[in-house]
């Protein structure tokens, strides 16, 4: 094990924030503050042992790098599955992510729930949430991912419907937790078709059981498109990505979380480690969905008012773009885009989250005007837009430069499929567009409220460092144009060559054109995409609502969200509910019917056994006893007990019969 990269090391930043949740969820109350410092404490001390294992990681420069160590969990003989850690460079890279954008919502949290009466049981559920996180990156084998991926879930649901007194809160929580549910039902299908196939859970043992043969062709595309179905209800893909927007109903701080660096990271994290498992088939389906995820969310998103569901679509479409990526063979890019976007992204909903902390309101047709009040929630949300934008030389241009080389590389060795560059340039400009909306409508030109512009102001300093912070980390997190992580992430290879993508052996001139036409390309796209904004939303030159007339069917199309909650609630919701009130009633009617008709004739019987019994049977003995008494009683009137009664009854015996006698001789 490389110096500095011990056991010991993994499994405390592993334990610190479960710690904080055990202590907080028994003892939070009676902490003082609640136990806000300790629970913030606690996520800082991983992120300070996670930014050593990153400084040696850099310092090393190895891409080869990589340690593991397990320990036996289930012994039952011929099955067996072990607990333990692998850990490389990109597994280090996400803890620094994981931790420094959990650390950061902490220290938020403080001024943002300031006040609330749960407030020590939201710091526990942030540790719990930290915690599942971090063992997902962490573990080495899939029934222990297939854990932390649960306790993801779990702890998902605790903080989208943390205000759980709200109706839509609750039902958000349930909707997040029922909809991932699907993804990881056909997750669990593909972990077992993988078992059957290969009898082990550990990853370097299915890799290597891959590279021999021993599982392939049809049945190792359809257990990776299984396996796929788990990111697509952890990270957001169509068709399950409809619980993503009404996931905003949890506290602002939450939303940066779960929906930047870490629960619809999981996804497209856990397709990058396994990526050695998806076939090229498998890998077209990814990009596929990614791509349809990626143009429909951008879509969506260009007409919403509420200003976290707006970022929250750009989330679903920007994880799209990773998953895209991935599926095209731009392990790097799609990997790297993952990492970019944790920091722009995160700082977009906690500038939002300010906002929201000034004005009282998510609505943008009620702000504007607000640059002024608030310069710094202002200069750094401009950063996190120009950085998800694409605009150099901030991080999300480099990101999305590559995933856009790596999908015109891929349409260059197969033709058909150059739809997807195509399609995903044509994101980068309603990326730009959608965004630079959303500051337009809440930064720029005059008030639309003057009473909430009026009672608006700059967040605490505790809001306000992490929002800094996260600027930083969006500009400096690409440095060298992101060359320091193509340098540590490298694609796996698979019996000596490059895993998927199909373009492996593209030559330097392909490479060099793909380069021009990726930069250049996609900064035509987002200089369209911001003038279009501007036109629209700044200088106010073209008419929104007309243009929303003049389009209404694309934008009453858009704004319903491609209908996808209505058809969920026709094909599925009232159907099953349909379906449990038709079992309801055949449950009061039948299944009740007859328990409780077989309960009206055993208490009928019973009645008519109790008649006879009380009649017949009681009467007969009564009876008898009452011939016993009256003889009884009889023969007992002439047991006196008088010697007197005795003589005169023995005289008038002898009397009588003398009597009879004497007439008998007559």
């Amino acid at each position: 094990m490389a110096e500095g990269m011990s056991t010991t090391t993994f499994i405390w930043i592993l334990v610190l924030p479960l710690a904080g949740f055990a202590v907080l969820i028994l003892a939070g109350r009676r902490i003082p503050r609640r136990g806000d410092w300790l629970a913030t404490g606690l996520i800082g001390a991983s992120l300070v042992l996670s930014t050593t294992l990153f400084a040696r990681m850099i310092g090393g420069m190895d891409s080869g790098f990589s340690v593991s160590e397990s320990w036996s969990w289930i012994d039952l003989g011929s099955f067996r599955v072990s607990m333990g850690f692998f850990v490389d460079n990109l597994t280090i890279v996400m803890l620094m992510v994981v931790c420094i954008v959990s650390f950061l919502v902490h220290l938020y949290s403080i001024g943002y729930m300031h006040g609330d009466p749960k407030y020590s049981r939201y710091f526990a559920y942030l540790g719990l949430f930290s915690f599942s996180m971090l063992g997902i990156v962490l573990c080495d084998n899939l029934i222990a991912l297939y854990v932390f991926w649960e306790l993801v879930g779990l702890s998902s649901y605790l903080l989208i419907g943390f205000w759980y007194e709200k109706d839509s809160a609750a039902d958000a929580g349930k909707k997040a937790f029922l909809t991932t549910r699907v993804g990881d039902l056909f997750m669990f299908i593909g972990i077992m078709m993988i078992y059957s196939s290969l009898g082990t859970f550990d990853f370097h043992e299915i890799f290597q059981g891959v590279a021999r043969g021993d599982i392939g062709g049809t049945r190792l595309t359809v257990a990776g498109i299984f396996l796929f179905g788990g990111a697509i209800g952890k990270s957001a893909q169509f068709p399950l990505h409809v619980w993503l927007p009404d996931a905003m109903e949890g506290p602002t701080p939450v939303s940066a979380l779960i929906h930047a660096a870490t629960m619809v990271a999981a996804g497209v994290y856990m397709v990058g480690r396994l990526y050695l498992v998806f076939t090229a088939d498998a890998l077209l389906f990814i990009a596929y969905t990614g791509l349809i995820t990626a143009m429909m969310a951008a879509t969506i998103a260009i007409v919403q008012t509420d200003i976290k569901r707006a970022l929250a679509y750009s989330t679903v479409s920007q994880l799209g773009y990773m998953v895209a990526a991935l599926g095209v063979g731009g392990f790097v890019a799609g990997l790297f885009h993952l990492m970019t976007h944790a920091f722009f992204k995160a700082l977009l909903f906690l500038g939002s989250g300010s906002v929201i902390h000034a004005v009282h309101s998510q609505e943008m047709p009620e702000m504007g005007g607000l640059r002024r009040k608030m310069p710094v929630t202002f200069w750094t949300f401009l950063a996190a837009t120009a950085a998800i934008s694409g605009i150099p030389p901030l991080s999300g241009f480099w990101s999305k430069d590559m995933i856009l080389k790596e999908s015109f590389l891929f349409g260059m060795g197969n033709g058909p499929h150059i739809v997807i560059f195509v399609l995903l340039l044509l994101g980068a400009g309603v990326t730009a567009f959608y965004m630079f909306r959303i500051v337009f409508l809440t930064f720029l030109g005059s008030p639309r409220d003057e009473e909430r512009h009026h009672h608006a102001h700059e967040s605490p300093w505790s809001m306000a460092l992490p929002l800094a912070a996260l600027a930083l980390l969006s500009v400096l997190s690409a440095w060298n144009g992101g060359g320091w992580f193509t340098d540590l992430i490298r694609k796996p290879v698979l019996g000596g060559m490059a895993h998927g993508g199909g373009h492996e052996a593209a030559g330097h001139g392909a490479e060099h054109l793909a380069h021009r036409v990726a930069m250049f390309g996609g900064m035509a796209a987002v200089g369209v995409g911001i003038l279009l904004s501007w036109l629209m939303y700044g200088r106010r030159s073209i008419s929104a609502e007309a243009m929303g007339r003049r389009f209404a069917p694309l934008y009453t199309l858009f704004r319903n969200k491609y209908y996808f909650d209505e058809a969920y609630s026709a094909l599925i919701v009232r159907p099953v509910l349909a379906l449990s009130r038709a079992f309801l009633r055949f449950d009061l009617k039948v299944i009740d019917g007859a328990v409780n008709g077989s309960a009206f004739l055993t208490r009928f019987l019973s009645f008519v056994v109790g008649v006879f019994d009380a009649k017949v049977v009681d009467g007969a003995a009564n009876g008898a006893a009452d011939v016993c008494r009256g003889l009884g009683a009889a023969i007992r009137r002439g047991q006196t007990g008088r010697f007197q009664s005795y003589a005169m009854g023995l005289a008038a015996l002898s009397f009588l019969l003398i009597l009879v006698r004497i007439l008998g001789r007559f």
